[in-house]
């Protein structure tokens, strides 16, 4: 490797190093300690030194450098670590640049030559080298221990590296930590002791920052049932996040791929770098904060002052620019923080130079002033910019385009199809103005106290949001305001502006089809609140079928869930039709906990995250529950149970979804401690949880809202009596409020960084339960583990390593968790040659496939851990009989014919992704037509199934039965018995022929003709030839499995060998140790 020039000193250097080779102007060096002599104790103090400093001198042992004959200046020019890496850099010295040299008269114009001449060398291997960090040089340096140390394969990427301690129980070994795309990787050398760690980041179980008596501060790493601590960093909060971001990407990079698509610098693994990982973490914070489009993402970072009009003085914060927002929070970010879209803004001033501000003004006269921006110009002109590109016609008529297209029909002249412009609440249930009751006229002065508060703060996108803000969604929404302040709140107002006309293209696209989703929602159409008027009409029905036909088209991923219909039902009540469609997002996947997919992860991640919060607020119910699981599934269960309610309970959902829309997840967690709180006498009396169970399900149904405008018989209409007298009622308000004044206290950021920090450990757990659910595998529960970490990381080696990797192009999210780790025919051949019973197998790339062709069952190509688990333990614990009757149906058609991988080959390479980039395996998550015939023969079949007997196997075929005689020859390679194995194997296979040629001719004066017997190299199969002519008889022979079976059986050699034990454990740690290394060479 090319160094950048730099001076060094030789006068204690020929100590450390020794002159393997020089001439007039280069000189070539070995390090002590390597190489020839290497060891003793000069060997120790070189590899201590090399490892705990960190110098060019000691990068690797192999180093060149420049000098000049009349100057004692030595320039290190090239390092190497092997003797042949540096030999081609000294050639190439001595072949391009020392006749050069001959030319110059002064020692200083040779000395600027090759410096010049080696920083040209550098420049261009950057171009080609996946080096993009601030410090090339030292992160090259860096790059070459890596690969050096560890042996990784070239391809993987090393993102950074940090100088800390690694614990090995109460002894630090100082060393150096590299963090690449796949592993954690951790190597020190201390006077002969070597300590060498690698960790899939796929492979954690826990990373989490920790604290103790001997280490003040460290970061906590359990994996494989080992913990691991790491400190002494010079910046221990930075390496963490980096940490969790890399086992964050892991984990997103096979369950949500789908989100690195907008993201170039992420998207490919091969080019991650540190400064892309923290610019994707602080976009995401910052989309997180305003509740942006996930299109946005973070540019410019700026401090000012901002004018606070309501308070009469300037609030320290940051200005955050996106592409299409302008943003500011106060410093400690809960003073007030506003949303600026540029789309909104009409001009940029610049009163005053002298305090470096600016001022930007908004539609409906409004301006917002900051002041002290260092650099402020060029804030002014990007703002302006950008805003001349937002302001144009076509974003300045979005607004009347969609007024004007929502009033169109959408097919023919039907009204039912006819999209909504109205809140169904405005329609069915309009507010008497002259006859107003106490509650009525409450609703009023709540509305009247909102309108007070638009006067001071704003109104719409641009409002300040400030702690009155919360105050006020505390006491209360006003019903006429709930559709426009959970758009504002939610963030849903910001990305229906920024795709105009959508919902309307959806709708267009989505009413009509025929799917699974649209067949439930159908079905649940009229039980959505069947008690108000709104939905006991067409008008009201039609709108909720178009918003729930329209998201399940859009998120295909989640489709149709129970209860979104009594959500939909709430939201249309409030809001106007497209709007209910662009809230469903945040409700359903984007903050709630209830995440509607098979795998469940959100809610079981969730889960985990409430389990902490009950420790640390409610220590006392911890005493008494051993088991906090039943309390933490209360949060999946608050959020359903609260709008399943009937029409008359709306009230209650509704004021709870303002607090949720405003504050996300954090509302949830609060409420849910609220709720054990306000409970906790009662659940630590109870003895099971079949009591606590009766006691929250009492309390969810006495809570209600005292401030409902609706009338008080309606409201307690599904309460009966005795639950009404046996639990006091609970005003929502009141819960809403104590959940803040108690619980107020957690922080956003905290909890997704508990969210990150338990995903891994859900993960893992699944895994868990992967394996468990392989029944009937007689390996051990170890065996089980160590074959299950194979196979999972042989699925990310792919993923990571090969782009295209089929396991990436035909990844499909509707699976269950069980089939998401899964490996194409090049990756199960490299796992499977290292599993392989056999010690040495001549055709072990054939076999693999073969195998990997009979497993795989629904022919994809590809091959789940449950399906390679099942074809291993035949191979490791299956009798004579079970590896026989594999071996001879790996033979049958389509076999050993390469059509099938042909065809799989094919299909991989003009794979096509869908038009929403989601590829299934199931119809039901498809747009498209449901043959239900189909499945109800997939379900019969599936019944009628039996296990498969040896008589139920078809017969085989001359040439198939030679190819099944190879293949056991080729097993038997490399055994000490393999001249025995395989004059056993061809008196069998002579002694079937001579049977079948008995059999065949005894059948011949039978035929209509006589036909004389073909050569034994014949290879038609007997369906071939009787295809091609029905009247002429069988030409080849063929056998039946018991046939072969009853034929080996006399063989005891034969008999012997596959019944020989097979050591799974050293075949397992055979394999653990080699999975990277064919990759390396």
């Amino acid at each position: 490797m090319w160094l950048k020039p730099e001076e060094i000193l030789l006068k204690n250097a020929f100590k450390l190093w020794v002159t393997e080779n020089d001439n007039d102007y280069f000189v070539l060096q070995r390090r002590r300690g390597y190489g020839e002599g290497a060891g003793g104790l000069t060997g120790l103090l070189v590899g201590t030194l090399d490892t705990v400093m960190d110098s060019t001198s000691k990068v690797a042992p192999f180093r060149i450098l420049h000098l000049t004959p009349d100057s004692q200046i030595y320039w290190s020019i090239a390092c190497g670590g092997t003797k042949e890496e540096i030999v081609k850099h000294w050639d190439w010295l001595q072949q391009n640049i020392m006749r050069t040299l001959a030319v110059f008269d002064s020692s200083d114009d040779i000395t600027s030559f090759v410096q010049g001449k080696i920083r040209g060398l550098i420049a261009e291997e950057g171009k080609s080298s996946m080096v993009q960090e601030e410090d090339p040089e030292r992160f090259r340096e860096a790059l070459l221990r890596f690969h050096k140390w560890f042996e990784l394969p070239a391809k993987e990427k090393l993102v950074t590296y940090y100088s800390c301690s690694y614990w090995r129980g109460r002894v630090p070994c100082q060393g150096w930590l590299y963090l690449s795309t796949n592993f954690l990787c951790f190597y020190s050398y201390l006077l002969g002791a070597e300590v060498k760690l690698v960790i899939s980041w796929d492979e954690i179980w826990r990373l989490e920052k920790t604290s103790n008596v001997i280490l003040t501060e460290s970061i906590h790493v359990q994996a494989h049932g080992e913990n691991h601590y790491f400190s002494m960093f010079l910046h221990l909060h930075e390496t963490f996040l980096l940490m969790e971001q890399l086992a964050d990407y892991s984990v997103k990079r096979l369950f949500d791929k789908e989100s690195f698509n907008r993201e170039p610098s992420l998207c490919d693994p091969l080019q991650i770098t540190k400064r892309g990982l923290e610019t994707h973490a602080r976009s995401e914070q910052f989309r997180m904060f305003f509740r942006l489009p996930r299109e946005e993402n973070l540019l410019e970072v700026h401090e000012s002052f901002l004018w606070v009009p309501f308070s009469h003085f300037n609030a320290l914060g940051k200005i955050c620019l996106s592409e299409s927002y302008l943003c500011f929070a106060s410093q400690d970010g809960t003073q007030c923080h506003v949303i600026i879209p540029i789309r909104e803004v009409v001009s940029v001033e610049k009163p005053d130079s002298s305090s470096r501000s600016l001022t930007v003004c908004v539609r409906g006269k409004r301006a917002l002033r900051f002041s002290e921006v260092r650099y402020y110009e060029r804030l002014a002109g990007t703002i302006r910019s950008r805003c001349g590109i937002a302001s144009s016609p076509q974003h300045s008529a979005s607004t009347e385009v969609r007024s004007v297209r929502s009033r169109l029909t959408i097919k023919g002249e039907d009204s039912s199809k006819a999209v909504s412009t109205e809140a169904l609440m405005t329609v069915f249930h309009p507010q008497d103005v002259e006859n107003l009751d106490p509650k009525m006229l409450k609703e009023k002065m709540k509305e009247q106290s909102w309108n007070i508060h638009f006067t001071e703060y704003g109104r719409g996108t641009s409002m300040f949001f400030t702690k009155k803000t919360r105050d006020l969604i505390v006491r209360g929404v006003p019903e006429a305001l709930r559709g426009e302040l959970w758009m504002l709140f939610s963030g849903a107002v910001n990305d229906m502006a920024t795709h105009p006309g959508y919902y309307t293209e959806l709708v267009e696209h989505s009413l009509g089809t025929s799917t699974l989703a649209t067949d439930e929602i159908e079905r649940d159409l009229h039980r959505s609140l069947p008690e108000h008027p709104a939905f006991q009409s067409d008008t009201g029905i039609s709108a909720l079928r178009r918003v729930l036909t329209a998201y399940a088209s859009r998120n295909p991923k989640i489709g149709y869930c129970q209860a979104m219909n009594i959500l939909t039902s709430v939201l249309l009540l409030y809001a106007k039709e497209e709007r209910p469609f662009w809230l469903l997002w945040p409700s359903v996947s984007g903050c709630s906990p209830t995440t509607s997919t098979d795998r469940i992860i959100g809610a079981l991640v969730d889960q985990a995250v409430f389990e902490e919060l009950i420790r640390d607020h409610l220590p006392q119910l911890v005493e008494h529950m051993a088991d906090l699981s039943f309390f933490s599934v209360g949060v999946a269960v608050l959020v359903p149970h609260a709008v399943r309610q009937r029409a008359a309970h709306r009230e209650r959902p509704s004021t709870w979804w303002t607090a949720f829309f405003y504050d996300g997840v954090k509302a949830i967690l609060q409420l849910g401690l609220a709720v054990l709180g306000a409970n906790m006498e009662a659940l630590i009396s109870c003895h099971d949880d079949a009591e606590a169970v009766t006691i929250l399900n009492k309390f969810f149904d006495s809570v209600t809202n005292k401030d409902s405008p609706l009338p008080p018989t309606v409201q307690q209409a599904s309460l009966s009596n005795s639950d009404r007298s046996s639990h006091a009622t609970v005003d929502i308000s009141e819960l809403i409020r104590e959940s803040y004044e108690v619980y107020g206290s957690i922080r956003s950021e905290d909890v997704e960084s508990s969210r990150k920090r338990n995903k891994l450990f859900v993960i893992q757990t699944l895994g868990d339960t992967t394996k468990q659910k392989r029944g009937g595998s007689k390996f051990s529960a170890s065996q089980l583990d160590d074959l299950y970490y194979l196979f999972k990381r042989q699925h990310f080696l792919s993923c990571y390593w090969m782009i295209d990797s089929p396991a990436l192009m035909h990844h499909d999210p509707s699976q269950p968790y069980l089939d998401q780790y899964q490996l194409g025919f090049q990756q199960f051949s490299l796992l499977f040659s290292l599993l392989e019973p056999w010690a040495v197998c001549s055709a072990s790339h054939s076999l693999s496939l073969w195998v990997c062709r009979l497993i795989d069952h629904n022919q994809d190509g590809l091959v789940n851990f449950k399906e390679f688990c099942s074809a291993l333990d035949i191979f490791y614990h299956g009798s004579f009989t079970d590896k026989l009757k594999f071996l001879f149906k790996l033979h049958l058609p389509p076999g050993t014919s390469c059509e099938y991988f042909m065809k799989m080959s094919g299909a991989l390479l003009t794979f096509e992704l869908p038009e929403d980039g989601v590829i299934r395996k199931s119809p039901e998550r498809g747009r498209g037509k449901v043959d239900l015939q189909a499945y109800l023969k997939q379900w019969q079949d599936e019944i009628l199934k039996k296990e498969e007997t040896i008589k139920d196997l078809p017969r085989i075929n001359q040439a198939q039965f030679i190819q099944l005689s190879k293949t056991m020859y080729n097993l038997f390679h490399g055994d000490p018995e393999e001249e025995e194995l395989y004059r056993a194997v061809a008196r069998v296979t002579s002694l079937l022929l001579r049977m079948e040629e008995v059999g065949r001719r005894l059948q011949e004066p039978a035929s209509p003709k006589k036909t004389p017997p073909d050569s034994p190299t014949s290879s038609s199969s007997p369906s071939t030839v009787q295809k091609d002519s029905p009247t002429s008889s069988p030409v080849d022979w063929s056998f039946s499995f018991e046939q072969i079976l009853a034929s080996l059986l006399n063989e005891p050699k034969v008999v012997f060998f596959f019944e020989r034990p097979v050591d799974a454990d050293a075949r397992l740690a055979h394999a653990r140790a080699q999975q990277l290394r064919p990759r390396a060479k």
